[in-house]
């Protein structure tokens, strides 16, 4: 049944009162307990009927992991939420509501809290005094019944519900408000840090100056102009180039992961955040995913965050019915409508000590939180955001998959492990990051207007004086096969990687002075030059390919030794480039991972050219539609066929910098 029909707002003494007195008895007790036979949590435990063999093992699970009898028996799903309370609410003799209606309910400043921890709420009716909902618990349960018996009339103002009825009415009747602050909130407080604005006016007219100033120069004096310009691109490509090719350098020997674990005694919450949108498909799989993660449920809180209007994906996730410590969330179709959004909605609602993002299809390890905790706490407290390897596991379905394969060894194995070891700043991957929830919050979270709001968010804790570390425990993640999907996604990576620049160059000198020196040189490297090398490698090829027919052809008048070596960087700068993509991910993959590859790696050339569309693509949609949110399809994985297993079937390549991780923690 539904309780509450009427917004208004009423003060009252009893009513006042009242809802001092269970404020009292519902503050949070001590977790931690031996839990003895005759303690108040127990005694209420019997009286609600559950068996002395379940409250023993309930509360042995509590005493290691810091919880309550009750929390560990809700968490086991032996009984339903709605059935546990509603037998509270009889023996504390009080009504009991499996619902509230969010219009019964004040949005007022603080509510937000109740979304982390739920105890009571006001909620008002206009067809009596206002009532407070409550969510008692059993340990603080004898409590209440003595103040209900030395108040009877408190009994009139008070109904239990559950917390998940509360958390739901407290997100429908603020949703408008939170929307709106998430995705103001950063361009308010920190607008150097926002892609709201996608260039400032000082941008547009030095980009203006700049390109009049070299058309005119190519009309005035073409030869030299076009030379210097040449020399110009040609010189910071191959810089760019150097850059990953010292890293394949580095990642050229390996060394095996050694596993660890966290004893379960020593678990804090952790958050899991998933941000969905028309993946009514992969729910099953997801939340399959999600059971196998090898963290105490009582001690997991997962936010499963949808469009409110995509309700196809919302009634696929309720008919699945995930366990209690999941949550439904549903976002306010308030602009933009973007990935980053949907998960700064929800971080206020975190009541994890670590956060960890994962994406619809992902099939991350099963230790991979439990790694992530132990790094958190051998490694400095400056040390934000954990970044898991991701691997494609359908590099086998065809040739642009198979070559998405060899990039994202190439980068989530060889590139980021040697920028983390080296202590630069990490272009984060959009998924399977793990953070300190502390420090995300302080930061401002992700960027609703930023479409790679990993890269940014990674580019703006290094500036705030934290860095990036890396885990070794791998999710699993399926590629797109199709040229047309393959082409949507990577021009919003193209478009993301142009908003982070430009959010970066606004103050250049601010930025050197932040990052320093070197990690700002490679910062340039690493995100404009990726952007160079795609936009301008069909310019690059075709004047490889020209110089080189034209020497092979007719006789000529000599080339000075200028020309020469521009042609010679010019065919370092593009084979290079393809040796660098091959080779970090040849470095970095098993056996069984380049068998699945095969001969494809020969269509790198046409997947280079296929960046370059998209990178082209990207600079027209950052006019366009700069917050343009181009979704990727996902289907369910078959699984069991090879390389669709949750686990791979040998240990994975990694460089020999962890050797060093232990010194550097």
């Amino acid at each position: 049944m539904r309780f509450g029909e009427y917004r208004g707002f009423r003060e009252q003494g009893t009513y006042v009162g009242a809802t001092r007195t269970v404020g009292a008895v519902l503050a949070p007790g001590p977790e931690v307990g031996e839990f003895p036979e005759d303690s108040a949590e127990c005694r209420i435990l019997k009286r609600l009927g559950f068996s002395k063999p379940a409250i023993a093992a309930a509360a042995d699970n509590a005493a290691r992991r810091g919880t309550t009898i009750e929390q560990e028996l809700l968490a086991t799903g032996w009984i339903r939420e709605e059935a546990y309370y509603a037998a509270l609410a009889r023996l504390a003799g009080l009504p009991f509501v499996d619902a509230l209606d969010p219009e019964a309910v004040m949005d007022v400043e603080g509510m937000d809290v109740l979304l982390q921890r739920p105890t009571m709420l006001r909620v008002y009716d206009r067809r009596r005094a206002p009532s407070v909902a409550i969510i008692p618990q059993a340990g603080r349960m004898e409590n209440l019944l003595d103040s209900i018996a030395a108040m009877p009339t408190l009994s009139k103002s008070l109904v239990v519900t559950t917390p998940s009825a509360m958390r739901a009415a407290v997100w429908k009747a603020g949703e408008t408000r939170r929307a709106l602050n998430v995705s103001a909130s950063l361009f308010e407080r920190q607008p150097r840090f926002s892609a709201r604005i996608v260039m400032t006016g000082l941008q547009g007219f030095v980009l203006g100056a700049a390109s009049a100033g070299a058309g005119l120069g190519l009309a005035l004096f073409g030869g030299p102009v076009l030379l210097a310009l040449h020399a110009s691109v040609s010189s910071f490509y191959l810089a760019a180039l150097a850059l990953r090719g010292g890293a394949l350098l580095y990642a050229i020997r390996e060394l095996l992961p050694i596993d660890r674990h966290t004893p379960d005694e020593d678990l804090p919450v952790y958050t899991v955040i998933v941000a969905l949108y028309r993946e009514a498909p992969v729910a099953a799989q997801l939340l399959k995913a999600l059971d196998r993660l090898d963290w105490p449920k009582s001690r997991l809180d997962v936010k499963l965050v949808c469009e409110a209007d995509d309700r196809d994906t919302i009634d696929a996730l309720r008919a699945l019915r995930p366990g209690p410590h999941c949550e439904i969330v549903e976002v306010p179709p308030i602009g933009p409508r973007t990935k980053p959004k949907a998960l700064s909605y929800v971080l206020g609602a975190a009541r994890g000590e670590y956060v960890a993002v994962y994406d619809a299809e992902d099939r991350p390890h099963p230790l991979q939180l439990r790694e992530a905790c132990h790094r958190f706490r051998h490694m400095p407290d400056k040390v934000a955001c954990l970044q898991a390897p991701l691997i494609i596991s359908n590099a086998q379905a065809s040739w642009v998959s198979a070559l998405f394969a060899v990039e994202y060894a190439g980068l989530f194995r060889g590139l980021l492990p040697v920028l983390a070891r080296l202590r630069m700043p990490l272009p984060l991957g959009g998924t399977s990051n793990h953070f300190r929830t502390r420090i995300l919050r302080e930061v401002g979270g992700w960027d609703p207007y930023n479409v790679t709001e990993d890269a940014d968010l990674g580019l703006r804790l290094y500036r705030l004086g934290y860095r990036c570390g890396v885990l070794r425990r791998q999710t699993l993640e399926d590629a797109p096969t199709e040229m047309g999907v393959w082409m949507r996604q990577r021009t919003r990576w193209f478009k993301g990687w142009l908003q982070t620049w430009l959010v970066v160059m606004r103050d250049g000198g601010r930025a050197r002075r932040e990052m320093g020196l070197l990690a700002y040189v490679v910062f340039h490297l690493l995100v404009g030059g990726m952007l160079l090398s795609a936009l301008l490698h069909p310019v690059m090829l075709i004047t490889v390919l020209s110089s080189v027919f034209a020497m092979l052809g007719a006789p000529r008048p000599p080339l000075s030794l200028l020309q020469v070596g521009l042609i010679a960087v010019d065919i370092v700068n593009v084979l290079g480039a393809y040796a660098c993509f091959l080779g970090l991910g040849a470095v970095a993959m098993i056996g069984y991972e380049k068998r699945l590859i095969g001969w494809r790696w020969l269509a790198v050339p046409l997947y280079w050219m296929m960046m370059a569309a998209a990178a082209w693509r990207a600079v027209y949609e950052l006019r366009r539609r700069p917050f343009h949110w181009a979704k990727t399809p996902h289907k369910p994985v078959v699984m069991g066929q090879g390389a669709s297993s949750t686990e791979p079937p040998q240990k994975l390549k990694w460089p020999r910098l962890w050797r060093r991780q232990k010194a550097d923690a």
